[in-house]
């Protein structure tokens, strides 16, 4: 397996507060490096390790990984992890998780989970009520990819979350329409009137860093503002603004 070979490595997205342009953490992403074909993408070897079960090792690899760095950073620094139904449905999934941070030493309000959009409108039982405990360790949840699947916006109220993560299409559409309606502009509205922070993904225009602060999002990712970097340069980078703050 990858992992076993020391393929498999991660690097760190960062949140910027787009008030500030200060970096607040990162989200974690899986690298696979095979010797023979290169960098594969995640989108590519993910969904295998979905159908195949393999993505329940791996998961619990990215967990232990990005959980055993954020010991090593500063206080305040988030780091956010994603997360698959097939994870979240296993037996002990919630107690190997608190294992974890307590065997790390890890403040739980440093973790963020992000669950996708798909697996929590789904509203499957065994995943909220996995949601709902760590939610009341202390850790955060955000709801990946929101404005692409079939959530009603107003059973946001009953799930444990903290964060929205505004889909890149919804972003897209900000940018290319500042003056009409969007899905992006819905998101933002409902999730102030639920008292949610938002993050933006794919932010890769300054239009549409404009507009997503002229409508008051939180956080934002893209390659605008950074490309994946390693852990090393997310801590030196962290509480710093980056240089799109004045744009």
């Amino acid at each position: 397996m990858a992992i076993e070979r020391g393929q498999m490595r991660l690097v760190f997205m960062p949140y910027v507060d787009l008030a500030t342009g200060q970096v607040i953490g990162a989200e974690s992403l899986v690298r696979w490096q095979h010797p023979d074909h290169g960098e594969v993408p995640a989108a590519e070897f993910v969904p295998i390790a979905e159908r195949s079960g393999l993505i329940v090792p791996i998961g619990l690899w990215v967990v232990e990984q990005a959980v055993s760095q954020a010991a090593r950073w500063r206080a305040g620094l988030l780091v956010g992890i994603n997360l698959s139904a097939v994870q979240m449905r296993q037996h002990d999934f919630v107690e190997r998780i608190i294992d974890l941070v307590d065997r790390y030493r890890v403040d739980p309000s440093a973790v963020v989970f992000e669950v996708p959009e798909a697996v929590v409108a789904e509203e499957d039982g065994r995943i909220t009520a996995a949601m709902a405990r760590l939610r009341d360790e202390g850790f955060r949840f955000a709801i990946d990819d929101f404005g692409t699947g079939n959530s009603a916006l107003a059973s946001l109220q009953r799930q444990p979350v903290d964060f929205l993560k505004i889909d890149r299409t919804a972003v897209e559409e900000l940018g290319a329409d500042p003056d009409g309606s969007s899905m992006g502009r819905t998101i933002l509205q409902t999730a102030a009137s639920l008292g949610l922070a938002t993050v933006a993904e794919g932010i890769e225009t300054t239009g549409q860093l404009r507009e997503l602060r002229r409508l008051g999002c939180s956080f934002g990712q893209g390659y605008l503002l950074s490309h994946p970097v390693e852990a090393d340069e997310l801590e030196r980078r962290f509480g710093h603004p980056d240089t799109v703050s004045t744009v």
